[in-house]
Parts: C-alpha cells; sequence; structure tokens
C-alpha cells in the first residue's frame, strides 16, 4: 500500500522504494507502534471522532497483531516501507475499512517520533538497571577489598597509597553519575509528540492531554512543529551513552594492563578471555579491548546525529530517518558491554599480594615522610625538599624508605626520629586518610553505605 498514490501517476521505483524504506531496523519498534495506536484509537472512540465500535475494532486487531508478531505466527512483510505502514496495512487486511481510520488525526511523522521516545524510554531503564547490577558488583568488590592496599597513580607512576575499595568506589561515583545522567534525559523527553500530526496539529478536537495520560508521559509537547522535528532527546541519550562508554573504557584499559605481566594484579577467569592461534601461553583481555572499543563507535553514533541535525529547516526532514540506525546501535553496544562486563568483573581474581607489592617498590609513601616533617615544624615546601632528595638517594642505594637506616635518615634532617617508620607505614598512611572521599577504610564503608542508599532511590 503506497499512501500517496493518489497524488502520484506512476509507480514508485523499486530503487526508489529499498532507498527509502526503513522496515529492516525500524521493526523493533512494533510494540511501541502498536502501544501508540491503541491510545490514538481510544482517544479517537473517547473524543467521538471515531465510532466506540470502530476504535474497539481497531484495538483488539492491534492486540492480535502484536500476538501474532510476538509468537511467530506473523512475519513482517520487508517489502513495506515502515513498521507503520506494515502494522496498518495488516491490521486493514484483518478488520477491513476501520482499520483505515487508525490514521484519523495522525501522522507518521508525530507516531515516529513517538515510537522513538517510547522506545528509548524502555531501553534506557534496561541501562539503568544494569548500570545498577553494575554498581552493586562493584560494592561487593569493595567490600571485600576494604584493607586491600595497593598503589594509586598519576601520569600511570606510582603516587600514593590507596586501598582496591577505594578504587572501585571511584568507578562507582562515575557510573552513579552515568545513572542520573540518563534518568534526567528520560524526564526531559518525557513529553507526547503524538497529536502534532505533520507538523500543524489537526483540525480534529482531539484529547492530546488523555494519550499522555495513557502513555505515561508527563503531558504533550506544546508546539507541533517541535514536536515532529525534536530529536533533542536521542542526542542527549547518545551523548550520556557516549561518558557511559567513556567510563567504561576506562575501566576496562586498567583491567586490559592490571592482566599484563607487567602489573600482574588480576587474573581474568578463563570463561571470559580469549587465547592465541599460535601462541600457546596467550591469555587475552579481549572483552575488555572490545569495550575500549566499541566507545569509539558509540561516540560516531552521536556525531552521526549532531551531523544529521544541525542544518534541518522545520520541521521534518528525511534526514530523521537516519536518527534510529545511529542510537539503536548506541544503545545495542552499551547493553552488550555493560551484560559481558559485569559477570567478568564478578569472576576476576585479584591478586593482593602483588599489589601490595608494589606499592612497597614505588616510594608511594613520601608523601607521608613529607607530612612527617611538617608536623615536626618545617615548612611544607622544605620538607617536600628534603624527602626529594631522600628518595634519590634511595633509589641510588637500591633501598626504599622502609629499609633505610635511621642514621640515613639523619643526614637530611635532625628532625628524623625512629617514629618515622610508623608514619610511612603503608596500612597507617591509608587508615590515617580519613578525611570525606579518602581511602580510609572506614571513610569507604561510609561511601559504601551512601551509594546503597542512592541505588534504593533508583526506580
Amino acid at each position: 500500500m503506497v499512501m500517496w498514490e493518489g497524488r502520484f501517476k506512476k509507480e514508485i521505483d523499486k530503487r526508489t522504494n529499498d532507498f527509502n524504506s526503513s522496515i529492516s531496523f525500524d521493526k523493533r519498534m512494533y510494540k511501541e507502534d502498536i502501544t501508540g495506536s491503541i491510545a490514538h484509537a481510544t482517544m479517537l472512540g473517547e473524543c467521538g471522532i471515531i465510532s466506540s465500535d470502530e476504535s474497539k475494532k481497531i484495538i483488539e486487531g492491534l492486540k492480535e497483531i502484536c500476538n501474532d508478531l510476538e509468537t511467530g505466527k506473523l512475519e513482517f512483510d520487508m517489502e513495506a516501507e515502515d513498521i507503520h505502514m506494515f502494522i496498518e496495512s495488516e491490521l486493514t487486511k484483518r478488520i477491513g475499512d476501520a482499520g483505515k481510520r487508525l490514521h484519523t488525526a495522525r501522522s507518521r511523522n508525530d507516531q515516529v517520533a513517538l515510537d522513538l521516545r517510547l522506545y528509548l524510554r524502555h531501553e534506557i531503564n534496561d541501562i539503568v538497571d544494569l548500570l545498577k547490577s553494575l554498581i552493586e558488583e562493584l560494592i561487593l568488590k569493595a567490600q571485600d577489598n576494604y584493607e586491600t592496599i595497593m598503589p594509586g597513580y598519576t601520569h600511570l607512576q606510582r603516587a600514593q597509597p590507596i586501598t582496591l575499595a577505594h578504587y572501585f568506589m571511584a568507578y562507582v561515583e562515575m557510573f552513579k553519575r552515568d545513572i542520573l545522567r540518563l534518568k534526567d534525559a528520560l524526564q526531559r523527553m518525557n513529553e507526547n509528540p503524538l497529536g502534532s500530526c505533520a507538523l500543524a496539529g489537526t483540525t480534529y478536537a482531539t484529547d492530546r492531554y488523555l494519550t499522555s495520560k495513557l502513555l505515561d508521559f508527563d503531558g504533550p509537547c506544546l508546539n507541533s512543529l517541535d514536536g515532529v522535528s525534536d530529536r533533542d532527546y536521542a542526542i542527549e541519550i547518545a551523548s550520556g551513552l557516549s561518558i557511559l562508554m567513556m567510563h567504561m573504557s576506562r575501566i576496562s584499559e586498567e583491567f586490559i594492563m592490571w592482566s599484563s605481566h607487567e602489573f600482574k594484579f588480576i587474573e581474568l577467569d578463563d570463561s571470559f578471555s580469549t587465547g592465541s592461534s599460535i601462541m600457546p601461553q596467550k591469555k587475552n583481555p579481549d572483552i575488555t579491548e572490545l569495550i575500549r572499543g566499541k566507545s569509539g563507535r558509540v561516540y560516531g553514533d552521536l556525531m552521526a546525529l549532531l551531523t544529521m541535525m544541525k542544518s534541518l529547516p522545520l520541521a521534518y526532514d528525511k534526514d530523521m530517518q537516519e536518527d534510529k540506525e545511529a542510537i539503536f546501535d548506541a544503545v545495542d553496544n552499551v547493553k552488550m558491554c555493560l551484560i559481558t562486563f559485569i559477570p567478568m568483573l564478578s569472576t576476576t581474581t585479584f591478586l593482593k599480594d602483588n599489589m601490595l607489592n608494589a606499592a612497597k617498590r614505588g616510594f608511594i609513601n613520601a608523601t607521608d615522610a613529607a607530612d612527617y616533617l611538617v608536623k615536626k615544624g618545617l615548612p611544607f615546601r622544605t620538607a617536600y625538599k628534603i624527602v626529594g632528595s631522600i628518595v634519590s638517594y634511595a633509589i641510588d642505594n637500591d633501598k626504599t624508605l622502609d629499609t633505610m637506616e635511621i642514621s640515613e635518615y639523619q643526614q637530611f634532617s635532625e628532625l628524623f626520629d625512629k617514629d618515622i617508620y610508623k608514619a610511612i607505614d603503608l596500612n597507617k598512611a591509608v587508615k590515617d586518610r580519613i578525611v570525606v572521599g579518602g581511602p580510609a577504610p572506614e571513610t569507604v564503608k561510609k561511601h559504601v553505605e551512601e551509594v546503597k542508599k542512592f541505588l534504593e532511590k533508583i526506580d
């Protein structure tokens, strides 16, 4: 069925039809299209625009189509232009002329805008649930590692002592923000475009507040031009997903490094690793490498959406058909990465002794040695210079701050006494950092409890 056949004298060229068609990718929105159509048919009946019997007949037909698609009894017609035309055509085949009344006071422009909002609302809530599961897994790992000492890094150089729990909770904060960004985007997009029609609304006395209520929107879009041509929500969601993938890529990069023999902080489970076709000793972190690569793909989806929209005049333009493949791809890849990363994290073994040994060899307690001198009365910059000289001496003599004799310390300052060894003890250095946001076990435990409360509030 070609909707504009009355205007045209020639049949559409198959090449035009194939190029124009979107059913190959928008068929995934069949539930949303049917849900929106049921709400529209309900409203048409309630407002007396079509008869009550026609409304009921349409609704029953749509529910039957949905059930047949889900059970496999009905297959998509790939010759249809899009999911909207496929469902309307199938409905008309089943219930006759009543099916043709469904499109009264509606355009495909507001229909597709509605379907995409409904689809993204569902998908983003699924991603939020996955993020909650990831945070819960990170919390479990943190609770097992409140006392696990490891080096913290800046510039990929060992810097100061932290705990593995503190490390996990850093990513918890990032993923919390991802949840808030996505939930915020959902709140902003929760306006109903249905009733905007092609661009100028309709002369029928429709009730857009009724369809908004039926579809769980906060209310209708207040401008019909904007209602059909707005894709801010897709761009905003793609932006949020890109930031999420940046965080996933960062933790993946660290797992890639940590699984190498140069670090050997973790051992990935065999079920979440791959081998080499030629080197029998290899155990490759392919999952995290793919996540790192897929982050670029999601960034590309965001740029595709921004570029597609940047010069479009009001209202709807066919360019906007390109929105779906980009946002679908971003959603699919984010979900795939989360679904795979969570169990990989759960099964990863953390090699605590290797982390502790790395912490001991990196002079990461040098700041604590400087603080020791400050507490004895020296200005920090003076203390900093003295400890820098001590570190240089220790390197030249193949020693650490822990293995230097007190006599060696006193060559640099008479303020050093035997209590320096207590001050530079890694466990004490961590436990003394009780400032809010610090790595002290008691501080991290409080942080964990705060995050648990946060998760309880996210619906």
